[in-house]
């Protein structure tokens, strides 16, 4: 999260220096990044459940460190597009691999208590982000106020290279770190994958465009498998230039340079989204013909509300942290260095103090209800939000702000632990890494892809209105609580059908 975010607090220097918008900005820090992370961990997910996940990670964030670190090196939008996607493709493994590790090494009644930690580690990435982007970029700015800096680097270029050191010491050390023994937790027998990497290369190109018609031909699929595979993706590129128009007439954006080519930003965003849920369609006619046991038990309709609920509640929270730190600065006159202090340690203090208050609180609920007790916590957290933070974003100097967003923020932290903790109950130890490499897709296209964009565009569209653009993301609010009300009537039967639907499809347990 140090790496992902750290665009956030940069961003005013970064549209100074390049002369790019705030939807330019929203398509880098969600829509490039997005796209590449969420394709990538689909096959990086499927090789968390069947290779060393501890190697795995270690290579991985050495990718995504040296990626950010070439940001350092942008001087226009191509670069730092390519310096997102290596992040991106880094980043894929690390939640698919991070949570299977997490999960064999806590029993389940511990389970929410480990998701606060996991949730508690990406709030202390994010606070980081700002205090460690804000300070560095600030403190070379004024070093070198008046004489040349080093190498010509901007205080946003050199906050790169900074935030890109701590990854590389960090993939050394889990490259050292033990293994542990996978389903030993749940007491599942789990067969070990004789060939993983082919199995992950087979997922990849199950989804990629292109190479996912010839994986359909090689598993000699049927007239209805291609009519759905060529209907849908008719119905998305339609779906897509529609809403591509739509946008562009809304807030008309001059083109983006990459490399030899200029491309409408609109267009540019709908179609990696487009590409996106393309990708989902053909994971999902993959994973019914290639691994039936991980289908039936993912689109059980607790997991794929679970998972709707996640990708909605993330345009929500990446539209939020894609934008306050500017709308600190331009709102209520701080500079970057006062707004990464202020808004990082604050991130840092309530992302860490919510999810630890959420997890216990989610598993007495649990022990006392079972997953509908950890359902509850999610409601009432996701419920409650969106009030204090419609009285922050409308404040008119920043100590309301602050006071209103500190309600804000420690509601809208809950919800992680128990979601996480009720969506991984229902799936067995071996289908985890795929089941959230599933789920990321889900939610990075729909969430992270449409949520800073979406402000962005907002805000472009009408002066830079920055308060009221990221207000505008709170409309997904109703439709969120309505779907978890659904799920509670659904909940207690799939937990009941979750080991029965393997057995029939021929998972061992």
């Amino acid at each position: 999260m140090l790496d992902r975010n750290i665009l956030s607090i940069l961003a005013g220097h970064i549209k100074e220096d390049l002369g790019i918008g705030d939807a330019e900005l929203g398509l880098l820090y969600g829509t490039v990044f997005a796209l590449f992370y969420a394709l990538f961990s689909l096959p990086l997910g499927r090789l968390a459940d069947g290779w060393v996940r501890t190697r795995l990670l270690s290579i991985c964030i050495a990718i995504w460190s040296v990626s950010t670190g070439l940001a350092a090196m942008a001087s226009g939008f191509a670069l730092l597009a390519a310096s997102r996607l290596g992040v991106g493709i880094g980043e894929a493994a690390a939640q698919p691999a991070g949570t299977s590790l997490l999960y064999d090494y806590f029993p389940r009644n511990r389970r929410g208590l480990a998701m606060a930690g996991m949730a508690s580690a990406i709030a202390l990435g994010l606070g980081l982000s700002l205090v460690l982007g804000g300070v560095t970029a600030e403190w070379w700015e004024t070093r070198y106020a008046t004489t040349g800096a080093p190498l010509g680097l901007a205080g946003w270029q050199f906050a790169f290279l900074v935030a890109a050191s701590p990854g590389l010491i960090l993939s050394i050390l889990l490259w050292r770190m033990k293994e542990p023994r996978r389903g030993a937790m749940d007491g599942v027998e789990t067969v070990p994958d004789p060939h993983p990497f082919r199995s992950s290369a087979r997922v990849f190109g199950s989804v990629v465009p292109v190479s996912n018609w010839f994986m359909l031909w090689r598993a000699d699929a049927g007239r209805r498998d291609w009519l759905i595979n060529i209907g849908g993706l008719v119905l998305i590129v339609l779906a897509m230039t529609g809403v591509a128009l739509l946008t562009d007439s809304f807030s008309p954006r001059p083109g983006v340079v990459l490399g030899a080519v200029t491309l409408n930003p609109h267009y540019l965003q709908w179609l990696i989204v487009g590409i996106g849920a393309y990708a989902l369609l053909n994971l999902g006619q993959s994973l019914r013909v290639a691994d039936p046991p991980v289908f039936a038990v993912v689109v059980s309709p607790s997991v794929v509300m679970a998972m709707v609920v996640g990708a909605l509640q993330s345009v929500i929270n990446y539209g939020i942290m894609g934008f306050t730190p500017l709308f600190i600065m331009q709102e209520y006159k701080l500079s970057s260095g006062e707004t990464g202090i202020l808004f990082g340690i604050l991130v840092t203090v309530l992302g860490i103090l919510g999810p630890m208050i959420s997890g216990p609180v989610s598993d007495w609920a649990h022990s006392r209800l079972g997953g509908k007790g950890r359902l509850w916590v999610v409601i009432v957290s996701l419920g409650l939000s969106p009030f204090p933070g419609i009285a922050a974003y409308t404040a008119t100097d920043s100590t309301t702000f602050f006071v209103w967003f500190i309600i804000h923020a420690l509601l809208l932290t809950m919800w992680l632990p128990p979601l996480y903790a009720i969506m991984f109950d229902l799936v067995l130890p071996r289908m985890r890494g795929m089941t959230f490499s599933i789920y990321l897709v889900t939610y990075t296209i729909f969430g992270l892809g449409i949520g800073p964009y979406a402000v962005g565009l907002v805000s472009d569209a009408n002066g830079g209105q920055l308060g009221m653009a990221i207000l505008s993301v709170f409309a997904v609010s109703p439709v969120i609580i309505g779907i978890l009300l659904l799920m509670g009537r659904r909940l207690g039967k799939d937990e009941a059908l979750i080991q029965t639907r393997a057995r029939q499809a021929g998972e061992p347990i």
